[in-house]
Formats: structure tokens, C-alpha cells, sequence
């Protein structure tokens, strides 16, 4: 009889009056809680045994851990991110998660609580995808605790999020990208590869003249270069992708020239030192000034990635073969940025249609028509006509 009451745990008052319960948990360790009044005991011990008839059951002191600690337990084991993505979450988790939650121990993380923080930081004048992004890393970092036996259900999972508003992306024309490319002088070669390959900033100056398959006319994308802590990292692309992005004949003799004499393991696109060229470099020195005179004040390096995009579609590119040229991780990232673009298709396929519908018309009159047969006048035989 004792050996059940302890494994249904019991409910003792002690001499000061209060309550306590007592369990064994499934790792045959015995746990206790006190509480003021006897009701509160019982149903701190009802959803005990429940948890543990369920196999939800935690152990409490893994669960005691503060979020704050737990977000860099949690980071430190993603070894598979990149380095300026490890940076990046590090400082959203100094800066946000650990300053609100570095004493809140991750038991104690409800929904309710998550959705008030979130509102706090709309409130703070962020913008609605800094939010989501912030709220993306905690709910990452306590499924993780999930995955770990801490929790049993991620808390910030399902939680309201503000909509965030798309930014107006400019595209430009072939003219509009020549004449920025004239204004860049000696790095047309470079405009002229943003415009028409879409490559990333960090993968075009992380190129090496063996990456360059001219015969072909393609691209190997098998490097990239992240700034981390204002170094040149280079690492792999984004998502580890390795690809083969095609370029116009145009570009091809563009390429040709620029590389002509150089070694296989130089940089296609050298700084004046012969280094890695930095995005802010370039642009304060070159590039800013370069789209002011073309009249293209606001554009960026890495706007002329949309450019690339624009100008494959209007070439008659479909979604799989532009989400392969820009690196996307699936087509469905192409067409969450750039669906707009392919809203001409619509009109083809209709046309389209109606021309199919109106041959198979056609064919069907021909093939349909009464045969009737008429008589030879040179050997008596007759003919279907």
C-alpha cells in the first residue's frame, strides 16, 4: 500500500500548516511541492500524474534553466549556420531575448506572455520583420528545449504575429542597367553580372577566374564572402547551395577580356589591392555616385539581384529556372518575391487556350464531314472525298 501512495504521490500536511505533495517521478526520484491550501496541492499532483500517464512528464529541474541561458545553449550547438548568421542571432539574443527573459526560467514561459513581449517591440517603433525575426529565434530556441525534454510544448509557437509589409523592389531595364554600368567604368563587368546573373554581393567578389566556365557560358557558384565583425569570411553560399548560373553571350567576351592573362586561382573581381572587394567600399567610392549621375539614386548592389530577376522573367524564364539562377531554396521563395512578375503568363495561357480549343475545332469539322463517294470516270471505281 505505501509503494502505491508513492507512486500515486501523496498529500501530507506538515506542522506550520501548509501542504505538501509528493510524487516519484518515472526516473524513481522523489519530488515535492508545498502550497497554502490543500485544493492547490491536489491539482498540482492530479496534472502530475496525468503528464506522466500521458509520457509528457518533465523533470523540473531541466525545465529551471532561465531562457536567456538556454538561447546561447541552443546557439552554440548550431554548428550547421553560417558565421554572420551566428553573429546575427547572438546579437538578437543579447539584445532582445536575454534583456527581457534572461531570469525567466523556461517553465514558466506562457503564450500569453510571449504575445505581450511581441506587442512591447511593435510598441518600441520596430518594424513589423524585425519582430517576426526575433520571435523566429526564441521559438527556435525553445523547440529545441522541446527536442531536449525540457519543455513539453514550445510556448511561442502559434503566437499572433504583426504583418509585415513587403518593400517596393525596383527593377531595372536593359538601358537603364547599360547606362549604369557605363557610369561604373572599369566595373561594368561587375554591374553587368548583378544585372543579368543575380548573383549575391558576396558571392560575385568571392569569384575566381577557375569559377568561370566561358566555353559553356556558365558561372560556378561555390563560395561566397560574409562579413563578420568587420572581417572577409569567405565561406559557402547562402543555404550552402552550389550552383551553375548561365550568362549572356554579351557578358561572356565582357569576362573574357577582364580575365585574360590572369591565374585560375586570382579574383575575378579584385578590390584596387587585389582583396576582396567590400560592398561599402564600393559604394562609397564607385557605386553611389555612379547611380546618382545615371539617375538611379537609390539603387544597391543587391537590388540589381531583382533587376536580374526582372529580366530573366521578361525573357521568358519560368519559376523553377529563376529560382535555380538566384539560388533560392525552393521555387516557392521565387515566387513569394517576384509572383507579380509572372502575371503576364496568365494572359498567355488563356490565349493560348482559346488558339488550341479553336484548332482542335477545326480538326474535328474536317475529320467529321459526311464521306460520299463518287464514281471514277476512267476505271468505274469510286473515291471518298
Amino acid at each position: 500500500m505505501l509503494i502505491l501512495t508513492l507512486l500515486l504521490g501523496s498529500i501530507a500536511r506538515r506542522p506550520d500548516g501548509t501542504w505538501r505533495a509528493r510524487y516519484r517521478g518515472p526516473d524513481r526520484r522523489e519530488r515535492s511541492r508545498h502550497f497554502t491550501r490543500k485544493s492547490d496541492a491536489e491539482r498540482w499532483l492530479a496534472g502530475v500524474e496525468v503528464s506522466k500517464s500521458r509520457g509528457e512528464w518533465i523533470d523540473p529541474n531541466l525545465s529551471r534553466i532561465t531562457v536567456g541561458e538556454w538561447a546561447r545553449l541552443w546557439l552554440a550547438a548550431q554548428s550547421q549556420l553560417k558565421p554572420t548568421t551566428i553573429t546575427r542571432y547572438g546579437g538578437i539574443i543579447d539584445k532582445h531575448i536575454a534583456a527581457a527573459w534572461g531570469q525567466v526560467a523556461i517553465a514558466d514561459v506562457t503564450p500569453a506572455d510571449v504575445a505581450a513581449w511581441l506587442q512591447r517591440l511593435v510598441s518600441s517603433g520596430l518594424a513589423a520583420g524585425s519582430v517576426r525575426y526575433i520571435h523566429r529565434i526564441l521559438s527556435l530556441a525553445l523547440a529545441y528545449a522541446v527536442l531536449d525534454g525540457r519543455l513539453t510544448r514550445n510556448p511561442a509557437a502559434g503566437v499572433p504575429l504583426p504583418r509585415a509589409k513587403a518593400k517596393p523592389k525596383r527593377f531595372l531595364s536593359h538601358g537603364e542597367l547599360a547606362r549604369l554600368a557605363d557610369e561604373c567604368g572599369e566595373y561594368s563587368p561587375l554591374i553587368n553580372s548583378l544585372g543579368y546573373t543575380g548573383l549575391r554581393w558576396g558571392e560575385a567578389v568571392a569569384l575566381r577566374v577557375e569559377d568561370l566556365d566561358l566555353l559553356r557560358r556558365r558561372i560556378r557558384v561555390t563560395r561566397a564572402m560574409a562579413e563578420v565583425r568587420g572581417k572577409a569570411v569567405i565561406g559557402t553560399p547562402k543555404d550552402h547551395e552550389r550552383r551553375d548560373v548561365p550568362i549572356p553571350a554579351f557578358l561572356v567576351d565582357e569576362l573574357a577580356e577582364l580575365v585574360a592573362g590572369r591565374s585560375p586561382g586570382d579574383l575575378v573581381f579584385p578590390s584596387p589591392k587585389g582583396s576582396i572587394l567590400r560592398n561599402g567600399n564600393f559604394r562609397r567610392n564607385v557605386f553611389d555616385a555612379a547611380a546618382e549621375r545615371a539617375g538611379l539614386e537609390g539603387i544597391t548592389p543587391h537590388g540589381l539581384r531583382h533587376t536580374a530577376a526582372s529580366l530573366a522573367i521578361q525573357a521568358g524564364a519560368t519559376v523553377v529556372v529563376v529560382s535555380r539562377m538566384l539560388g533560392h531554396s525552393s521555387a516557392k521563395v521565387t515566387l513569394d518575391v517576384y509572383a507579380h512578375l509572372f502575371a503576364d503568363d496568365l494572359d498567355t495561357v488563356a490565349d493560348r487556350l482559346h488558339e488550341a480549343r479553336a484548332q482542335a475545332s477545326a480538326d474535328q469539322m474536317r475529320t467529321s464531314r459526311p464521306m460520299i463517294f463518287v464514281a471514277d470516270r476512267f476505271d468505274g471505281g469510286q473515291h471518298a472525298v
